[in-house]
C-alpha cells in the first residue's frame, strides 16, 4: 500500500497575482537542493486522526502556526516515489520570518555514531505560480492547477 500524506496549500493575493506558501525541508540532505525540492507543508496521519486534522497538525508543526479553517479540497496527487498526497488550500498570510518548525534527530555525519538535531523545515517563502512550479516537487504542481481552476469557478 502506498504511503499517504496530508497537507495544506496556503495562498494569498499580492499585487494582483496569486502566491502560494512553500516550505523547504531541513536537514543535511536538502541543504544544497532548491529547484524541485520545495513542498506544501504535509505529513502522515496519527492514529485516529481524520485526514484534514492531519493536514492542519502538520501545518502547525512545520510552520509554528495554525492554518485558517476555511479550506478548498484539492484533488490528490501521486508523487514519483508512489506517495499519495491529499491537500486542502486555504487563503491566509504568514510571515516567513516567524517560521518555528519542529525538529528531528538523525545520525550525522553518517556512520559517526553521533546524533544531530535539524529543523524539519529550514525555510519557507511565498512564490507566484510560475516560480512555484519550478521550486516545488513536480507532482505537487498539479495542486496549483487545481487551485487556479477552483478559484476561477468561484469568481
Amino acid at each position: 500500500m502506498a504511503e499517504t500524506s496530508y497537507g495544506i496549500l496556503m495562498y494569498r493575493r499580492s499585487e494582483g497575482r496569486l502566491e502560494v506558501l512553500l516550505i523547504h525541508p531541513g536537514g543535511p540532505f536538502w541543504k544544497n537542493k532548491d529547484d524541485g525540492a520545495w513542498s506544501i507543508p504535509k505529513g502522515g496521519a496519527n492514529a485516529g486522526e481524520e485526514p484534514l486534522q492531519s493536514a492542519q497538525r502538520e501545518f502547525e508543526e512545520e510552520l509554528g502556526c495554525c492554518p485558517p479553517q476555511s479550506q478548498i479540497d484539492l484533488s490528490p496527487i501521486r508523487q514519483k516515489g508512489g506517495k499519495v498526497v491529499h491537500a486542502w488550500a486555504c487563503e491566509g498570510d504568514f510571515d516567513p520570518a516567524k517560521l518555528r518548525s519542529n525538529v528531528f534527530q538523525m545520525e550525522w555525519p553518517p556512520k559517526s555514531g553521533k546524533r544531530a538535531e535539524f529543523p524539519e523545515v529550514d525555510r519557507c517563502a511565498w512564490f507566484d505560480l510560475p516560480a512555484a512550479r519550478i521550486k516545488m516537487n513536480a507532482a505537487q504542481a498539479a495542486f496549483l492547477d487545481d487551485l487556479e481552476r477552483q478559484l476561477d469557478e468561484l469568481k
